[in-house]
């Protein structure tokens, strides 16, 4: 079976652990992402809102991101800003990405943005995050509660307090997910 292809918008890319796990869902061959020069430095521009340190941390992980993807890149998607229209002007590049790179879906937590009769003019449909993982963890259970504990274990690390799947997964607004792991483990 085909893995979709999905742009991932910023507001996915940037929060941290939100991007670590989809991320690990995508190393693990649940998906294909996909991203444009400009998806990444509006991730970049929203992390430097926490100061210069915060833009330098995503500059690398960036740079980490395109090292492991470098067929995550659409490039292209200039041209077809023009003929396309969302409600707001400022996410018809992430529109046109998916449309240039051949996307499936696109993931947003903006969902009043990309009305999903626009997009289905296009092929495309629009994912949430929490609902796509928590379909993906009763598709492959071992593997997203993998991908979960190793972002769960990275948080505690770095922050040096004890994580919980459960409270790391609230906090990343992913809520279905906690509960869908909850009833795999449970």
């Amino acid at each position: 079976m085909t893995k979709p292809r999905v742009v991932l918008d910023a507001c996915v890319l940037y929060p941290t652990v939100m991007r670590e796990i989809l991320l690990g869902a995508a190393a693990e061959g649940l998906f294909v992402p996909l991203w444009s020069e400009r998806l990444l430095e509006e991730w970049a521009r929203a992390a430097a809102r926490l100061g210069p340190e915060g833009e330098a941390v995503a500059r690398g992980e960036i740079a980490a991101v395109l090292a492991k993807w470098p067929q995550a890149m659409v490039k292209g998607a200039e041209g077809l800003e023009r003929r396309l229209s969302l409600p707001d002007p400022d996410d018809v590049h992430v529109l046109a990405t998916a449309v240039a790179g051949s996307a499936d879906a696109i993931m947003t937590m903006n969902a009043k943005d990309f009305p999903r009769n626009v997009l289905a003019e296009e092929g495309l449909r629009r994912l949430d995050p929490d609902q796509f993982l928590t379909g993906l963890a009763e598709e492959a259970p071992e593997v997203i509660a993998r991908v979960v504990g190793e972002s769960v274990a990275t948080a505690s690390r770095l922050s040096g307090e004890a994580w919980t799947v459960r409270t790391l997964l609230r906090k990343a607004r992913l809520h279905r997910l906690a509960k869908a792991l909850e009833r795999v483990s449970g």
